[in-house]
């Protein structure tokens, strides 16, 4: 019996599923409409931005309006209903990216990337940190990145590193741009327009914010490499690279730059262009950036050679693999319906502005920033966290004078940081289990980085804060 019992060590506790998390926030906040006073704020809307902002000074308290549990279902539908135009834009880019990816440009863009610049050494890593980067701040690229792990393993190996560096050196890339979020529609789009302000405005700081993070992180793992190349036993994963043969990459069989993919490239990087022209300069919202993004996919698609046919299958399948985030979307939106039902929402936002108000404003920014982080650790999805957060977050930001684009970064700042050490990151999981590392030695890998990852958060929410970020 004691032979069972440490063979099979029982699980005390195991995280459920995002939608159980969301279903029991639908409850808890149907509970709040009972015991949370009833109160609501004046709104006007700014005539020059047209965004809806609260009159402040102007909270009093209404007539109660608890909702009930049989108006609880009624609720979550009534938020899918409402997200329909997010869903539905999720819906399309997801097509879109499904098209461009079957196309096989980014498997050739990182095959040339890794013939060129296979035999220099420690520059390989910045450089496939900065190239993964790309997916990350433009498609959201996450769980799709342990399809290249094996390669960064494989050459990481043959320059005298270790699994653990050809891991870092693509998943964190990816998460460095994720976390940046530059041009990402998951999670900076969705929170900006939920924020109420221009898509994908402010990009220059979230630039910024990027090189950041890619110097950090380069110079952490270039450091790691070093150590394990000086002496292979100083590396994290050395009984690892003990039981595994070292083979060289046959380069002959990665596939090549083709003039399809240039055409893909050249069509990929148009789209971008107009969506940063269209957002800036013609105002776009979801209408015309979603018509522009599947645009982008079916030119994407005629570039690589697809019939139309072709063309629908992969958008379809890309679209299916969505479903699962934008039900989030709807899921998450029937917490914000339920307190709106309730008329409790606007006596939360009330009460935190009472309870940080007091506080410096650098204080309240950070409370914000923290505030987001936690919560990412019970709603791992960016599209989920967006939808449930930030109708909070906005109306407090006006309330503490923080721009909204402020509480934006707050937002995604703590939607990707701590992606990389989260056990319920599908993207940290995947790319563990490619490799074969032990989550524990990732652990003691990374949480120096993530540490220094959320001091350069902190001090980028406090500058923001300080210049007014917009």
């Amino acid at each position: 019996m004691n032979s069972i019992a440490k063979d099979s060590p029982r699980k005390w506790f195991k995280m459920p599923h995002t939608f159980v998390i969301l279903f029991i926030l639908v409850f808890v906040a149907a509970a709040l409409t009972y015991t949370i006073p009833a109160g609501k704020f004046e709104r006007v809307k700014d005539k020059v931005t047209g965004k809806s902002l609260l009159v402040t000074g102007s909270y009093h308290q209404v007539d109660a309006s608890p909702v009930n549990l049989v108006e609880i279902p009624k609720a979550i539908v009534h938020g899918l209903v409402s997200s329909a135009d997010v869903v539905f834009f999720i819906f399309i880019i997801g097509g879109a990216f499904q098209i461009i990816s079957s196309t096989g440009t980014i498997e050739a863009v990182t095959s040339r990337v890794a013939k060129t610049f296979a035999n220099k050494g420690r520059w390989v890593i910045p450089i496939f940190i900065t190239l993964f980067s790309v997916g990350g701040f433009t498609m959201g690229m996450s769980t799709e990145v342990m399809v290249f792990v094996p390669i960064g393993i494989a050459i990481a190996r043959a320059l005298g590193f270790d699994a653990l560096t050809g891991t870092a050196m693509i998943s964190l890339g990816a998460s460095c741009g994720f976390t940046a979020g530059i041009l990402n529609p998951f999670n900076v789009g969705l929170a900006q327009a939920i924020a109420q302000v221009p898509m994908f405005s402010g990009a220059w700081l979230r630039v910024i914010l990027l090189i950041c993070l890619i110097t950090v992180t380069s110079l952490y793992l270039v450091r790691y490499a070093g150590k394990v190349r000086k002496d292979p036993k100083q590396g994290l994963v050395y009984d690892l690279e003990q039981s595994v043969t070292n083979e060289k990459v046959d380069f002959s069989k990665l596939p090549t730059i083709q003039l399809k993919h240039y055409l893909t490239i050249a069509a990929v990087i148009i789209g971008f262009g107009l969506v940063i022209w269209g957002v800036s300069k013609k105002g776009w919202w979801m209408e015309e950036l979603g018509a522009l993004f599947l645009t982008m996919g079916i030119v994407s698609g005629f570039s690589a050679g697809y019939g139309p046919s072709r063309i629908a299958s992969e958008f379809v399948k890309g679209a299916s693999s969505i479903t699962y985030g934008a039900f989030i979307i709807g899921i998450a939106r029937g917490i914000m319906v339920v307190l709106e039902q309730g008329n409790v929402i606007d006596s939360i936002v009330n009460g935190l502005s009472i309870l940080v108000g007091d506080l410096p404003s650098s204080i309240q920014v950070l409370g914000m920033y923290a505030f987001q982080n936690i919560m990412n650790v019970f709603i791992t999805s960016g599209t989920g966290m967006a939808v449930t957060t930030m109708p909070i977050m906005t109306p407090l930001s006006d309330l503490l004078g923080v721009t909204r684009q402020t509480s934006v970064l707050a937002f995604q700042l703590g939607d990707g940081i701590t992606n990389m050490i989260l056990p319920t990151s599908s993207a940290l999981m995947g790319s563990l289990a490619v490799s074969g590392i032990a989550y524990q030695k990732w652990v003691k890998f990374f949480w120096p980085l993530m540490c220094m990852w959320l001091i350069i958060g902190a001090i980028f929410i406090i500058v923001a804060n300080v210049i007014k970020y917009a």
